[in-house]
């Protein structure tokens, strides 16, 4: 069906979202006391994700039928994350302690624990979401969104193929899984412009943290120099190279698992994707503990944030807002399940002193897995981004197990 939106040539949809980058950022530094009062209280980053998603809530750009996403996902994000794991000190990522780890894990249970709380809760609103069990039913759908808020994209598949989910259902949970989603992200994203503030009210301790900020910083001080031509080209070389090299490994190794060792499914082995981020995560780590590393002092991490904040505008292009007023009991499922999660993960925080950045990033690596984990984890700074990618690998290979226990549970508090 053709696209009714008013802008259908990617070009001119990617100048537009180049044209709003560039306005929030032009903007976002400017003295003048209405920007500075403004940018006070509403991130720069989040506008980033939300003015995109304006063009596809009024018809402007339709991003479903755009491809910018998919070359954005596919091109531009291994590239960045290869040029943001370049510098990356491990030893100091690794010395953040195990409450990374726990935040995640709570996350994950939250999820498995928040579907089948949300059911019952709009079950006294709407008693027909319960009780029946055909290919249709509220919880066979709730299955194929715990998979996508455990692990992502191929574990929804999953879900869909082991509890026989229909079509029906499934499309819209397509789009409760899109837009709450992304609206938990933008609040994930707010609160990240907040941090300091909050871990100081909640006590946590940031020590960690602060102290893998500072030697990144004092790495830029002592190295940082003014760009030539030639290190940007080495830049991209390696950012698209590795892209490249990944991209011929994925394309081997998803076919190739799925052939042979299909029960792999459940581990995300037969997904091109999986394998995308693995082997850009991996040859990333490996290339720090080489000269490469010093690409950094050139603005490595400076030329993947473009690349990062071009995901994000397209990663906004694919919400829109007014859905939410089509079958808006799912949408309050939604919504009560995320909050349920996020409920879970503020309590265990608290209690084990957790810094709100373990919170957002463990959030994120479940819900939004490898595409936007990052992208929350570079909100907090740049050298964390790897911290995300790191655990939205873990929640692949979680995803499926977990969800599929979710769907026990939804399948018994429903039939």
């Amino acid at each position: 069906m053709a696209s009714t939106a008013l802008v259908t040539n990617d070009a001119v949809a990617l100048g537009i979202l180049a044209t709003i980058l560039g306005f929030v950022f032009y903007t976002s530094s400017s003295s003048h006391p209405f920007w500075q009062k403004f940018y006070r209280f509403i991130p720069a980053l989040l506008l980033c994700y939300f003015l995109p998603s304006l063009l596809n809530t009024f018809g402007v750009i339709d991003g479903h039928t755009s491809q910018l996403y998919s070359v954005a996902s596919r091109y531009l994000l291994p590239a960045c994350l290869v040029l943001l794991i370049l510098s990356v000190d491990l030893k100091a990522i690794l010395g953040l302690g195990p409450k990374a780890v726990i935040m995640f894990l709570t996350g994950t249970i939250g999820i498995v624990i928040g579907g089948p709380i949300a059911l019952l809760t709009v079950s006294f609103i709407e008693p027909s979401l319960i009780g029946v069990d055909g290919p249709d039913a509220v919880w066979r759908g709730m299955t194929t969104l715990a998979g996508s808020w455990i692990g992502g994209g191929a574990n929804q598949a999953a879900m869909k193929e082991i509890y026989e989910v229909g079509g029906n259902i499934f499309s819209v949970m397509v789009t409760v899984d899109v837009i709450v989603a992304n609206i938990w992200m933008a609040v994930l994203l707010f609160l990240a412009s907040k941090a300091k503030e909050i871990d100081a009210k909640t006590g946590a301790d940031t020590t960690a943290i602060d102290t893998l900020k500072n030697k990144v910083e004092q790495y830029h001080a002592e190295n940082a120099r003014i760009p030539s031509l030639r290190d940007l080209m080495l830049i991209v070389a390696v950012g698209f190279g590795i892209t490249g090299v990944a991209h011929i490994a994925a394309d081997f190794l998803g076919p190739y698992f799925e052939a042979n060792y299909p029960w792999t499914e459940d581990y995300s082995f037969t997904s091109k994707f999986f394998w995308l981020v693995v082997i850009v995560t991996t040859i990333g780590l490996a290339m720090s503990f080489s000269p490469m590393r010093h690409l950094e002092a050139a603005g490595a991490s400076k030329v993947a944030s473009a690349f990062l904040y071009i995901l994000v505008a397209t990663i906004g292009l694919h919400m829109d807002v007014s859905k939410v007023l089509d079958t808006p009991i799912y949408f309050l499922v939604g919504i009560i399940w995320m909050i349920v999660h996020a409920s879970f993960m503020l309590l265990i925080a608290k209690l084990i002193k957790a810094p709100l950045f373990y919170m957002a990033v463990g959030s994120q690596a479940n819900v939004g897995g490898a595409a936007s984990a990052p992208v929350v984890a570079a909100a907090f700074h740049p050298a964390l981004a790897p911290v995300g990618v790191l655990l939205a690998v873990f929640g692949y290979v979680l995803g499926t197990y977990m969800a599929w226990i979710c769907g026990q549970i939804l399948q018994l508090v429903a039939v």
